[in-house]
């Protein structure tokens, strides 16, 4: 019989290409998205299929604010995997909304987890969506592993640090199979423009279309550890699939500044750029022959309250008993979301020209 998973989050990037993951290993995949008066649904439309005519993959409406819409689903699905990926996972909105957040990030873990509980479902399995935003300060070993101190710095990465310990709990005090990926950052195409990354990627996608404006960005100093959404869903997977349940860290173990990350988009780009400045007063001109384009400012209101200046993440314990492997670089990574973009936008010129 085929194995039944359910997916919280689906609409976003991890929970579209976990999606399609598991539709190739013919899994049934049932994913719950929020009402919205608008479509949400772009980063799954490609696999969407009429549900009168799909035997495979179903979309739910439920949230993760709502019990009752939580047990029902899973009660209905009787899912083999339960994936939690859904949360409000913007760091620095996590300032502006942390009621919501802790909502949302953390107690409807607590809801996914009871349910379960109370469901009786022994042989079900989950999975929560951790983040290095639980580590705070940079250790004395350089990077993070699944023993280091966890000191969040952020209301997300204390939501996500409850939803961890929950399902540490959960695992020890009923015996269920709950495990926890502490996933450094990772991402793809399908991130949204609201994240650095795809901020940068698409910027720099418009002025390689003859864009004329500027990129204003936070701490361009900040270090982080950066992969493909791809390569971590799969590792998801993975976690889910050992014959006990643990919690991993899942990164690279190589960090680059925000700086480095706009260098190498320069570079696949073949654009010369020059930095100038320190602090606020950081700066990057494009350069072209003699002339000089003023093309990156920093902007205040960018930074958090508090912020984490270096994230690195230690994945031995994962490349040992996960057989973790990556497929992609950064280098790859930034190829991938630039190729993205100005597909995109070009498409969007073609359009209406």
């Amino acid at each position: 019989m085929k194995k039944v998973a359910l997916i919280t989050g689906i609409t976003g990037q991890d929970g579209s290409y976990l999606a399609e993951f598991l539709l190739e290993k013919n899994y049934i995949v049932h994913g719950i998205k929020r009402k919205s008066s608008s479509f949400n649904t772009q980063r799954i439309d490609h696999i969407y299929v009429d549900p009168h005519l799909s035997k495979n993959f179903f979309l739910h409406y439920g949230d993760l604010a709502d019990s009752n819409s939580i047990f029902n689903l899973i009660n209905k699905t009787k899912p083999d995997e339960i994936y939690n990926l859904g949360a409000q996972s913007h760091v620095a909105h996590s300032f502006l909304i942390p009621e919501y957040t802790s909502e949302v990030t953390g107690l409807g873990t607590l809801r996914i987890l009871e349910a379960m509980r109370f469901l009786k479902l022994k042989k079900t399995k989950f999975y929560q969506a951790s983040t290095s935003e639980l580590f705070g300060e940079r250790d004395s070993t350089k990077s993070f592993n699944e023993k280091s101190k966890f000191n969040p710095k952020s209301p997300y990465g204390v939501s996500k640090l409850y939803s961890f310990t929950m399902t540490k709990l959960y695992r020890e005090a009923y015996n269920m199979f709950a495990c926890n990926g502490i996933l450094f950052n990772h991402e793809s195409p399908r991130r949204g423009e609201t994240f650095v990354t795809k901020k940068i990627t698409m910027y720099f996608a418009k002025k390689f279309l003859g864009y004329k404006g500027v990129l204003y960005l936070g701490n361009v100093n900040a270090k982080r550890d950066w992969g493909h959404a791809k390569d971590y869903v799969e590792m998801q997977w993975k976690i889910l699939q050992q014959k006990k349940p643990e919690d991993f860290v899942i990164a690279t173990g190589k960090a680059y500044t925000v700086k480095q990350f706009v260098n190498m988009c320069c570079d696949y780009l073949g654009l010369k750029i020059v930095w100038k400045g320190k602090g606020l007063n950081t700066k990057a001109y494009l350069i072209s022959g003699k002339k000089k384009e003023l093309i990156i400012k920093i902007d205040k209101k960018y930074f958090r309250p508090l912020d984490i200046d270096y994230l690195k993440g230690d994945p031995k314990k994962a490349f040992k008993k996960l057989n973790f492997k990556f497929k992609h670089s950064v280098k790859d990574l930034i190829k991938d979301m630039l190729d993205s973009d100005i597909n995109e936008l070009q498409a969007k010129k073609n359009q209406y020209e």
